[in-house]
């Protein structure tokens, strides 16, 4: 197992937002991880990547133990996230947005980027190289030099994954990525999600709302209700459960 969450309970003051949540994720798998508003997904997210640090269980990133270390560092061992509302640097170009999730990885300093040395000089057209290279690989790289907050909304889900592939993640974390988006819109990301995970030979958990999504791309699905976990299986198991269909399914297919 790539990822693995061990008897997790995430408690704040007298609620309990996720209890004994067990999660484990193969090296290439796509899961989904569904459940109504409340549930507790969003939270799974942040103790994973270091937001919160669990009150109990553990969480390890191929066997090695991550449970409560800051977010830059579980970063850097090979998690990425993205979030439910987009958080790019709107003003910012869109090679821009890619380069700042780069710069942790430069070796120069702070004075070699004062005095513009060569050192410095080569690692930024690296990295821009690296950034240009990133946004074809995800059709955005017309648009390199124009402002993120100017790009359509599919277009700027797009940019934000890539921003998170520029950490050269082993696990990613999407986070509600279909969110405001139309059908045909849906479908064109469920084919990217897919396209990035086999291109980057990601392991991917996915939150989404959006049936048509989770259905259509997961290979399992968890379902989460008040912070518990009520099933588990592939979308056929999972959509004929009597207790996700009480739970969420139901609420789903009648709102």
């Amino acid at each position: 197992m790539i990822l693995e969450v061990r008897e997790m309970r995430m408690q704040f003051g007298g609620l309990l937002a996720v209890d004994r949540l067990n999660l484990a994720l193969k090296q290439g798998e796509l899961v989904g991880l569904i459940g109504p508003n409340g549930a507790g997904k969003t939270t799974v997210f942040n103790v994973i990547t270091g937001v919160y640090a669990p009150t109990r269980g553990t969480i390890t990133l191929e066997g090695k133990d991550i449970t409560g270390m800051r977010p830059d560092l579980i970063t850097r061992m090979g998690i990425a996230r993205t979030f439910q509302n987009i958080r790019l640097f709107s003003r910012m170009s869109v090679i821009e947005n890619v380069l700042v999730s780069l710069h942790w990885r430069l070796r120069s300093g702070v004075f070699d980027a004062i005095l513009q040395t060569r050192k410095y000089r080569d690692e930024e057209a690296e990295m821009r190289a690296k950034a240009m290279d990133l946004l074809a690989r995800v059709n955005l790289d017309s648009v390199a030099d124009l402002p993120a907050g100017s790009l359509p909304y599919g277009s700027q889900r797009r940019l934000e994954i890539c921003r998170a592939l520029a950490t050269e993640p082993k696990v990613l974390l999407l986070d509600e990525p279909a969110a405001g988006m139309n059908p045909a819109e849906s479908i064109e990301l469920m084919k990217f999600i897919q396209k990035i995970r086999d291109e980057f030979g990601l392991t991917i958990l996915l939150i989404e709302h959006q049936m048509r999504v989770v259905m259509g791309i997961s290979e399992r699905i968890v379902v989460l209700d008040h912070g518990v976990v009520i099933a588990e299986g592939t979308p056929r198991e999972v959509s004929r459960n009597p207790r996700v269909i009480e739970a969420y399914l139901g609420v789903e297919q009648h709102a």
